[in-house]
């Protein structure tokens, strides 16, 4: 069985000892990342209330961030006055999974590790998904029906294109069609029809009997006549001045 050299031990306790000595100023001398004040030193405000809650996000921000590197500096600063007690007591350097040494080069990449190579924990990262999928599947995008058989009903996609028709941070480079007019076709399926499934429904009108029909000269109609659908049945475009 390998085990460590009086001159590797002096070697690693030097080096714990410099990471306490480093780890020690870090928590210490800075306020524990400055966390011994209040969130108003910070801001130089009297009250950590401004006129809109946003005024502050950046000073949250920063606080979670002081937050999180102090218990990591914490956490670290024990595991190296814990590798330290067990240098002393004559317990450093064994695996304790397997009882084996670990060997030098490891201890002085990581000297304050509990394992050898091959019982590290979680040496691989987990492929586990949350429960809640299982039943909520698919996980994303599961209220849209649009490519499920029979599925007509008003769903998730058309509540996020009437949301998204009233406008978007999105630019025309991000647009679903990449040959766009203009800004107002920027949406999904912009061109889709809405309150309608054929064309002729959005441009064909009755009165309350059913009786007088007439012609609605939208945009649909003037795409349903040039394509040359309905010429038998459709009136003729009127002369351009009755447009204006």
């Amino acid at each position: 069985m390998h085990t460590l050299t009086e001159e590797q031990k002096q070697q690693i306790q030097q080096l714990l000892k410099q990471e306490l000595e480093e780890l020690n100023k870090q928590v210490t001398e800075n306020s524990h990342y400055g966390l011994g004040g209040s969130l108003g030193d910070s801001t130089g405000e009297l009250s950590s209330y401004d006129n809109h809650p946003a005024d502050i996000g950046t000073e949250v921000f920063e606080r979670g961030k002081d937050v999180a590197l102090n218990d990591k500096a914490e956490k670290y600063l024990g595991d190296v006055r814990d590798a330290l007690d067990r240098l002393n007591s004559g317990q450093y350097g064994t695996c304790s999974v397997c009882g084996e040494p670990i060997p030098y080069d490891r201890l002085l990449a990581v000297p304050t590790t509990l394992y050898c190579k091959a019982h590290v924990p979680q040496k691989t990262i987990s492929q586990r998904r949350p429960i809640e999928e299982e039943i909520l599947s698919p996980p994303f995008g599961r209220t849209s029906l649009d490519e499920l058989p029979s599925q007509n009903q008003f769903d998730g996609e058309d509540a996020w294109q009437i949301v998204e028709s009233w406008g978007t941070s999105n630019s025309p480079a991000m647009a679903e069609d990449r040959y766009i007019d203009s800004y107002d076709e920027m949406e999904i399926e912009a061109n889709e029809n809405d309150g309608y499934v054929e064309d002729y429904e959005s441009f064909i009108a009755t009165d309350i009997y059913g009786k007088d029909v007439t012609i609605i000269r939208n945009k649909a109609y003037r795409n349903y006549m040039h394509q040359g659908e309905g010429e038998p049945l459709l009136e003729d475009e009127p002369p351009s001045d009755e447009l204006n």
